[in-house]
Order: structure tokens, then sequence, then C-alpha cells
């Protein structure tokens, strides 16, 4: 839900709830999103726990426990720490799982593309999305507008409409860092293909981010944010060949109208954006050679 435009978490669907977590920032937004799907008995799986803040942790536990059920797992899209520095004690208070691709915080177990999580009728598939992060990845999940659960045509990867949790791949409002160097570009732009194909193969109705608002237009966005890498690189390009030599020297040209508090994370990106160029031209040399 929002409150004058901005969004304040809440039921999204019979099926979804955002706790918030009180956090907001720069690259943030209003905060993080902690994903609680719900079962058709009341059980619940919690994606990203967030921050550790014993109050957010303790939210988190009551709206999972809200229909009469308990939270039987958890697990991360990512390990950048405003998703999973409370997982491990999120999943001590709710006696649960908690796994995740890092391993780290892969407590009870990896995640690996393709596998399925289940919560009474409800299953996840995860879809690697390296690219933000190394170990990111998404969650395709069956409709959750209250679908029949024996309707096979709802399943996942089936013929009915879905939504896909995306963690920080493709956020709800803006676009996302790729975290040099654990993130890469290359592996960004091939995620954001994949999902582009995908929600409009499923087809997938809905985006729920891992910041800001739910996508309702993920296939105009997913081209959006695609456009915009596009972009971003001819940019960086004509700023190198205009004389920029460092990553600040190229945030300084391509990012000037931008707020100078994104600039560090402007950077990441550009050192991303960077190595990518690089690697294309090495790509290029060996191809003449």
């Amino acid at each position: 839900m929002t409150a004058a435009g901005r969004w304040t978490g809440g039921p999204v669907g019979p099926r979804a709830l955002c706790v918030l977590a009180d956090n907001p920032g720069p690259m943030t937004l209003s905060g993080t999103n902690t994903w609680v799907l719900f079962g058709s008995s009341g059980d619940a799986l919690v994606v990203d726990p967030g921050p550790a803040d014993e109050g957010h942790l303790r939210q988190i536990l009551e709206a999972g426990a809200s229909r009469g059920g308990r939270v039987t797992g958890a697990v991360l899209t990512h390990g950048h720490l405003d998703h999973s520095e409370g997982a491990r004690r999120f999943a001590e208070l709710a006696g649960c799982p908690l796994r995740a691709v890092a391993p780290a915080y892969a407590r009870d177990g990896g995640l690996a593309d393709g596998n399925v999580l289940t919560v009474d009728d409800l299953a996840l598939r995860v879809v690697a999305t390296p690219g933000h992060t190394s170990d990111s990845v998404s969650f395709l999940v069956p409709d959750l507008a209250g679908t029949d659960p024996g309707d096979t045509a709802s399943s996942v990867g089936g013929a009915g409409a879905a939504v896909l949790l995306t963690g920080d791949t493709v956020l709800g409002q803006g676009t996302t860092v790729v975290a040099h160097p654990d993130g890469a570009l290359g592996p960004y732009l091939a995620s954001l293909r994949r999902l582009r194909d995908l929600v409009a193969q499923v087809p997938v109705r809905q985006l729920l981010p891992g910041h800001g608002p739910p996508v309702d237009d993920p296939r105009g966005v997913l081209d959006h944010y695609l456009t915009h890498r596009a972009e971003r690189l001819e940019q960086v390009r004509a700023a190198v060949r205009s004389g920029a030599r460092t990553p600040r020297e190229v945030v300084e040209r391509v990012y000037a109208e931008v707020d100078r508090s994104l600039w560090p994370a402007a950077e990441q990106s550009v050192r991303a954006q960077l190595d990518y160029l690089d690697a294309l031209a090495d790509a290029a040399g060996a191809a003449d050679a």
C-alpha cells in the first residue's frame, strides 16, 4: 500500500504481505521489503528477513503467524546486509530453516537454479539472476491472486499468471546498482534478458521487488532496464573517448545530474561497465587475431 505516494508495505493480494523494514535511504528507497508468502493452511515462507532489527524481525514473525500457521522457512535473494543481516536471528526466532546461495547464510542448505521450495500448496521456483551480486536469485511463484490450488494451470511454470520476487535485480522504483566487484554487468544483462523472456513465457503479471512498490508492468520495466543499461554504456564509452580516465571522472561526466549522495554507488556501476567494455574489447581483439 502507499501513503501520499510513498510505499509502506502491507498486503499484496490474498497470499503475499510485505513487512517494510525501517531502514530507508538512497540505496534502500523506503526500506527493505521482507515478503511473507502464505500457503493455504496459513503456514508461511519468508523472503529476505532484512536487517538485524529485533523489532522488524518480531514483526515478521507476527505476520507469519497471522493466519493461524507458522513460518516454515526463510530464504534470501542475495547476501547484502539490508536483506540478510537479520536472517540467522530470524530463523532462530521462528525455529525454521534458512536457505541461500551464499554459504555464509546457507545454514540449512543452498539454493540452485530450478530448485522448488514449497509451503502447503504454494511453490517457489529458484531462478538464478546473478549480476547485481554473484549470488542473486529471483523466485517465481504461482498466481497469488487466489487461484484454486488444485488448478494445475496455476502451478509454477504453468500457464497461469505468476508473480516474480526479484530482490535487487529489479526495483520498484528507479534502477539498481551493479555492485562491483562482486556484481558484474555481463551476467546482469543476461539475467535481465532471461527475466524478460520468462515474464512473457509464463506469463508473469507482477514483480515483487526487494525495495519499492510492486511492479505491474514487468515486461515494460525489464525493457526499460535493458534500454537504460545500453544508454549508460554508450555514455560511458563517450566519456572515455572524451578523456575520462578513472571511474570517478566517468561518474562526474555521466552522472552529473544525479544526487551526489548516489555517486559512490554510481562509481561501482561504472567500474562494472568499464570491466564489461574491456572484456568486449578483449573478445573482439581475440576474434581478429
